[in-house]
């Protein structure tokens, strides 16, 4: 099985060469990497190109983004990586094995960059969270049997919460795997922020997107 790993970027010139390059051994196996850029006023682009097989660039926003990735994309399987997310290359040895064993979706376990005790406890909390609810979130690097795009359609083109919904969708399909190997995310907007007010601030805007909130002003706070 052929994977297409699709990563949007904005301005992350500092952080998507060393993302591409870890995955560089994949391009070997057959594998594609696919980047697709939002407007990025930085060198994004132009590091990019030299370690990835398509540099794409559309409209800003991740769902636009990925859903310009997928329409680009030639693999059996999608995964949706963050730049700022670092993944192994034998990790996607371990999601076509899910998918070979009948599993339509899944995604990784999350850990986070900072060493602080608190990253440990959240990351924790965000992956029981995932495995019981069976939604998973963008940080978690999911991916999804191509087929399956033709079912669920692409993600939702909205400025927040799609990979909630885009899971929510797929769990409909089936639970998703859970696969217990991490993949590593930069905790730079928790030690940004502040860890407390940035999991407040999370919390937060879950509960009123449940409560049916316009995503739009939810991504206003956001920001």
């Amino acid at each position: 099985m052929k994977v297409s790993v699709i990563i949007p970027v904005l301005n992350e010139a500092e952080h998507i060469a060393e993302t591409l390059t870890k995955l560089a051994p994949c391009r070997n196996q057959g594998h594609e990497l696919i980047v697709v850029d939002g407007g990025s006023s930085d060198e994004t682009v132009t590091v990019a190109q030299s370690h990835a097989d398509k540099v794409l660039c559309s409209g800003r926003g991740r769902a636009w983004q990925m859903n310009h990735g997928i329409a680009v994309a030639q693999g059996d399987i999608l995964l949706f990586l963050h730049a700022d997310t670092q993944m192994a290359h034998q990790a996607l040895t371990r999601a076509i094995n899910a998918i070979e064993d009948g599993y339509f979706w899944g995604r990784f376990n999350v850990r986070l960059s900072g060493k602080h005790l608190m990253f440990r406890i959240i990351e924790r909390m965000m992956n029981l969270r995932s495995r019981l609810t069976g939604v998973a979130t963008g940080d978690q690097a999911i991916f999804v049997s191509n087929e399956c795009i033709d079912i669920i359609g692409d993600y939702p083109q909205i400025p927040l919460m799609e990979d909630v919904l885009f899971s929510k969708r797929l769990r409909n399909l089936g639970w998703p795997a859970c696969i217990s190997q991490p993949v590593i995310t930069s905790s730079r907007r928790w030690e940004e922020h502040g860890i407390l007010h940035t999991v407040l601030l999370m919390w937060r805007l879950r509960l009123l997107f449940k409560l049916g909130v316009s995503v739009d002003k939810l991504a206003q706070q956001y920001r």
